[in-house]
């Protein structure tokens, strides 16, 4: 009896399960991502839920009969009311300037900045605004490198040259740099950051998207297609693209990984999230004053190590399992 038929991504999954560096990482991924998704239920000095005269859900939702209060712990035992605090019962942006650069304790587990703040808090809160910006700054690149590639691979000619001569041009400078420069003329902040890593960052999927195009332009399916009336764009993105995107989706993973770093390094620099919006790099950057202060760089810097280290290794899984042609 012949074995069931097993599709493409049947395939791929299996592979990559078989793979225990590549089951890891993307443990280590989902829990960066849970944490990032969830930091506000997470990490908050509001409850998430609390029962006085009525039912609140101050975390979630503004409420004016609240609005003059400070410390939620107190107004409870005031109360005798019942709430729910989150696990980290901190909020990024409360500053404290009796608790100015404390070690970790059992109040700050992971200490407390130049302003107080709980560090922990803003590490949990700086996971969101790396996965935004890897995530927004990755689907930039790809609608850039997939549309450049695709046009200049496809029609060939004078378009492949301008925009072959357009990639050589962008990639003759560090991406780093330019990004650098450019965000220092505008104002620092998430959407900027974002806007520009991905406005510097497509150079790589479109070579890889224009010589997969070059490759398969010419094949049965795409001259049987317009054979049928398939119009260019229909050729395009129906019958092309999606036949060529196995070494684009490797490469996302390893975008994310440098969108999050890059990210990371300009707010370090201080070009990058402002306060007080939690960044990672952000973070680090307080430890300049004093490198006694050694929570200040080592929890960060741990945490940019294990996101970055995750995404690497899925991407290195992923590649191994995107090529079936070797069997499973």
């Amino acid at each position: 009896m012949n074995p069931p038929h097993r599709g493409f991504w049947q395939v791929v999954w299996q592979r990559y399960r078989k793979s225990r560096i590549g089951m890891i990482s993307l443990v280590m991924i989902a829990f960066f991502v849970v944490v990032a998704v969830f930091a506000p239920i997470i990490a908050n000095d509001k409850p998430l839920i609390m029962i006085d005269t009525k039912l609140r859900l101050p975390a979630f939702f503004h409420d004016k009969e609240l609005v003059t209060v400070r410390d939620y712990r107190a107004y409870v035992l005031e109360k005798k009311a019942f709430a729910v605090f989150p696990l980290v019962s901190r909020s990024p942006y409360t500053t404290d300037l009796y608790q100015r650069f404390s070690p970790p304790s059992w109040d700050h587990p992971m200490g407390t900045d130049e302003l107080g703040r709980d560090i922990l808090a803003r590490m949990i809160h700086g996971a969101t605004v790396s996965l935004t910006v890897g995530i927004v700054a990755t689907l930039i690149t790809l609608v850039l490198g997939v549309l450049f590639g695709a046009f200049a691979g496809y029609y060939g000619g004078i378009a492949d040259m301008l925009i072959s001569r357009l990639i050589e041009v962008v990639i003759c400078f560090p991406s780093f740099f330019i990004i650098l420069a450019v965000i220092s003329a505008l104002k620092p902040n998430i959407l900027n950051v974002m806007v520009v890593i991905g406005l510097f960052g497509w150079t790589g999927i479109a070579r890889l998207v224009r010589a997969e195009f070059l490759r398969v332009k010419n094949s049965e399916y795409v001259e049987a297609a317009r054979v049928v009336g398939a119009g260019h764009a229909s050729v395009i993105f129906r019958h092309i693209l999606p036949n060529v995107l196995t070494p684009v989706l490797i490469s996302v993973s390893f975008t994310i990984a440098s969108s999050i770093l890059i990210e990371s390094s300009l707010s370090f620099l201080g070009m990058g999230v402002q306060p007080p919006t939690a960044s990672w790099g952000q973070v680090m950057e307080k430890a300049l004053s004093d490198l006694t202060n050694w929570w200040l760089f080592i929890f960060p810097g741990g945490a940019i190590f294990y996101t970055l280290l995750g995404y690497n290794l899925m991407g290195e899984t992923l590649r191994d399992a995107l090529d079936v042609k070797g069997g499973v």
